[in-house]
């Protein structure tokens, strides 16, 4: 086939990087951009090179002139939007969390096999290069890992206002917003990328109430930052994440063979590995000790997860095979994502219907 022809759904920072990003992706290009408002869309879609602009989904659904779309709007509609997409034809993009919960996201997927086209999560982390170079130092090197720690948290600005009884999007589960959606899933799906689905799962978490909301509604608690346990019986794994203070912690496996540390949980940097000291009991691992493991870290991280959705539209057999495993990935951590919004009573829409 010729170059993947991509349309945008949403004006957002994160639709500008990957815009940005597509640059540097051969066979795509941005052809289309859709918002609400038809104007938005041609100032948005114009200054990537877009000439052709909608204001209606069921439009951009039956374009004959675009073969994908990259979905970035809320995520509350993401699951809607990526059903009506994959109706017209289209391969979806979708940015993370794909979808509010474990049976939106089974179902996007469903429909995407049953129309013949490819539904993928864009969630950075799983397809830099530095993350598979933990997957294979974690799987290679490290023995039995018994403890690990992923952790993400940054203060948003946000916060102020939400304080102030304004309702906003990222903290309103109407929109299937919060910290663990933004935020804690950067911890959630690199842990069970790999390590799989834990057999168990303890949290606890940091809520407010949301602005606005009519006494009764059962959507009317948003996390700010939490923490929880994911339990796998030989090994115990710590996810901790956060809108409202910065952490500054690394994240790390150990295991009985060494201990893998790296930096930056969404898009690994630094990765440092140490290895167990002998000669009895020693309380102290030095600096000296943690060996630096080089890694290449693009400036636009956003065009691996690209490069990799190309691949699958293309048929190519490894972004097929990718595929097959990130949906794999995507489900097991909603579906945990999903547990620990129970335990910490932060409810969506979605769980409703």
């Amino acid at each position: 086939m010729g170059s993947v022809r991509i349309a945008t759904i949403g004006t957002s920072g994160i639709c500008e990087q990957f815009c940005q990003a597509l640059a540097d992706v051969e066979g795509a290009k941005v052809v289309a951009s859709y918002s609400r408002d038809l104007a938005r869309a041609r100032e948005f879609g114009g200054r990537y090179g877009a000439e052709i602009f909608f204001d209606s989904l069921s439009d951009l659904a039956a374009s004959p002139d675009v073969d994908a779309v990259y979905i970035a709007s809320p995520n509350g509609a993401h699951a809607a939007q990526a059903l009506r997409m994959i109706s017209g034809g289209k391969h979806v993009l979708v940015e993370k969390a794909l979808a509010s919960n474990e049976r939106e996201a089974r179902s996007v997927f469903d429909a995407a096999r049953a129309a013949g086209v490819v539904a993928l999560e864009a969630l950075r982390t799983l397809h830099v290069p530095s993350f598979r170079r933990i997957e294979e130092i974690v799987s290679a090197d490290l023995g039995q890992v018994r403890l690990a720690t992923l952790r993400f948290a940054k203060v948003t600005s946000r916060i102020a206002r939400l304080r102030a009884g304004e309702r906003i999007n990222i903290f309103d589960p109407a929109l299937a917003g919060g910290a663990l959606m933004d935020i804690g899933i950067y911890c959630v799906e690199p842990a069970v990328a790999l390590f799989g689905r834990p057999a168990e799962v303890r949290a606890l978490g940091v809520t407010a109430p949301v602005p606005g909301c009519e006494p009764g509604d059962p959507c009317s608690t948003i996390d700010l930052a939490g923490e929880a346990l994911l339990g796998y019986g030989d090994k115990v794994v710590q996810v901790s994440y956060g809108k409202v203070c910065d952490d500054v912690l690394s994240s790390q496996v150990e295991g009985e063979g060494g201990t893998l540390v790296w930096d930056a949980t969404s898009c690994p940097v630094n990765l440092r590995l140490h290895r167990p000291e002998g000669g009895g009991q020693v309380f102290r691992m030095g600096e000296a000790s943690l060996e630096p493991v080089p890694v290449d870290v693009p400036e636009r991280d956003m065009a691996c997860e690209i490069s990799d959705f190309v691949s699958a539209v293309r048929g190519e057999a490894g972004g097929l095979a990718l595929r097959e495993r990130c949906e794999r990935v995507t489900l097991d951590s909603i579906a945990v994502m999903d547990e620990i919004r129970r335990q910490v009573g932060v409810v969506f829409p979605a769980d409703l219907a």
